[in-house]
C-alpha cells in the first residue's frame, strides 16, 4: 500500500475500523493485512498532523514576533503590563468591591 495524501490514508483508518467493528467472528487470515495497512496509513496521517503542527508554530511564532516587534518600536505601552503607578514589589490586588458595575 502506497497512501501519500492524508484523506487516503485516514480513509484506510476509518475502513479497516469498521471491518473490525462489524466482524461478528475474527478474520485471522486477513488480520495481519489489516494492522499493516493501518500502521503504515497511520504513519502518514501522523506525519501530515505533525507537519501541521509545526508549520502553524512556526506561523504563530513568526505573528508573535512581527507584533512584539511593533509594539516595541512605537513606543506604546503594553496593555498587559502592570500599571505603574503601584510601588515597587507591590502586585496589583485586581478589582475590589467598588469596581464591580452591579
Amino acid at each position: 500500500m502506497t497512501t501519500t495524501s492524508f484523506r487516503d490514508a485516514y480513509t484506510v483508518l476509518q475502513q479497516h475500523a469498521e471491518t473490525l467493528r462489524n466482524q461478528r467472528e475474527p478474520d485471522i487470515d486477513n488480520l495481519l493485512t489489516i494492522v499493516t495497512q493501518s500502521v503504515e496509513a497511520y504513519k502518514v496521517c501522523k506525519e501530515r498532523i505533525d507537519a501541521v503542527e509545526k508549520a502553524l508554530a512556526q506561523a504563530l511564532n513568526g505573528a508573535n514576533t512581527d507584533s512584539s516587534r511593533k509594539e516595541t518600536s512605537s513606543g506604546e505601552d503594553n496593555w498587559l503590563d502592570e500599571p505603574r503607578d503601584s510601588a515597587p514589589g507591590q502586585q496589583n490586588a485586581g478589582f475590589n468591591e467598588d469596581d464591580v458595575p452591579f
